[in-house]
């Protein structure tokens, strides 16, 4: 019964051509859509989880201490741009739960290696600190993460039920 009232919301909002957000009622773990692939838009803080061409959700997100660029190396605190895989997750990250991304891809390595730098790794969606409130690191007003995509902690687990390991995620300036 629940599952087909959570179902019944979520075509709702398809048919008035609106996305759930994350404020609305948490209907992502009854939803039987999975996401097909994550658009990132850094210029405008949003994530945003796809099928096909359906926006399933959105989240405003905060990113790396320099988020205006491409990431170079590691260290450099911004968060990279181009096409990307979630490729793992961690359970117990010390920032909640975490997607790795497969950051640095075959362009990265090639750049970083031009510069003569190493390229970083280590970049993950993730929620917020273990211990720290998240008003403490400003989230989402302020951009906090030496490079990663932040969200809260419930937004991280609606993510997580909704995106498979191999799920394409495409960040863009």
């Amino acid at each position: 019964m629940l599952r087909a009232l959570a179902t019944a919301v979520a075509l709702a909002y398809f048919a008035l051509g609106a996305a759930p957000t994350s404020a609305d009622t948490d209907i992502a773990a009854l939803m039987p859509l999975k996401a097909d692939r994550v658009v990132v838009l850094k210029g405008e803080r949003k994530l945003m989880l796809m099928r096909g061409d359906r926006v399933l959700r959105v989240y405003r997100i905060a990113l790396g201490r320099y988020a205006t660029g491409h990431k170079i190396k590691a260290g450099d605190n911004r968060t990279p741009e181009g096409e990307y895989v979630l490729d793992s997750r961690l359970k117990d990250s010390k920032f909640y739960r975490a997607l790795h991304i497969s950051y640095p891809n075959w362009y990265d390595r090639t750049q970083a290696e031009f510069f003569g730098v190493p390229p970083g790794g280590a970049i993950m969606i993730h929620g917020q600190p273990n211990d720290v409130p998240k008003d403490y690191v400003g989230h989402p007003k302020i951009d906090w993460t030496n490079g990663c995509i932040a969200v809260t902690n419930r937004e991280m687990d609606e993510i997580w039920a909704m995106v498979a390991d191999g799920t394409e995620i495409d960040i863009y300036p």
